[in-house]
């Protein structure tokens, strides 16, 4: 129970900090913007994402880490597009892996999926990057011992999040936003 009550103030006090952070550059506005469709495609994805990504933590952890906010971008890119379509494809992740390699799924995704070139192309890199380091030195800073349970149900709780915000970020980016209804 102990653990539970620390991964969700953990996974709260981590989207508060990336929330604040992308809202200061100006790449959210103060709020998570969310779809119930993206969210729980999450659950459809993780596994296999989370099997991929465990083998690269330790020589690659901000890629590790990185990658699921990729994954939250293209998944709000599809929503946006054809989500009749995109929605039945088997696995998500897994056709976004498999056309170049996890190694360069990100490509994938900046290229194919959200159609980005020359300085935004560089610009998307640089910020997952920066969020990707935002969270391994949060999650360095915990000073978990590695290979534990604990490491990795943060880790997951950790990428769940990266994922939110990626989806959140191509959200804003494709001018969806949150407005007041009167009633």
């Amino acid at each position: 129970m102990e653990q539970i009550e620390f991964l969700d103030k953990y996974e709260y006090d981590l989207m508060q900090h990336l929330l604040k952070m992308l809202t200061s550059m100006g790449e959210l506005s103060g709020q998570l913007l969310e779809s119930e469709d993206i969210t729980e495609k999450w659950n459809e994805v993780a596994p296999a994402y989370v099997q991929d990504a465990v083998r690269e933590i330790a020589d690659y952890p901000t890629v590790a880490l990185g990658w699921a906010m990729y994954l939250g971008m293209a998944v709000a890119a599809y929503w946006d597009k054809d989500w009749e379509f995109y929605s039945q494809l088997p696995n998500i992740y897994e056709s976004l892996r498999d056309k170049r390699g996890f190694d360069y799924m990100d490509e994938v995704v900046r290229q194919e999926v959200l159609g980005l070139e020359g300085e935004e192309f560089a610009d998307c890199e640089k910020l997952i990057q920066a969020c990707a380091q935002q969270v391994l030195d949060k999650l360095r800073h915990e000073q978990i011992d590695p290979q534990s349970p604990l490491a990795f149900h943060t880790f997951t709780r950790s990428i769940h999040t990266l994922y939110l915000i990626g989806a959140a970020v191509e959200m804003k980016r494709l001018g969806y936003k949150f407005e007041k209804i009167e009633q």
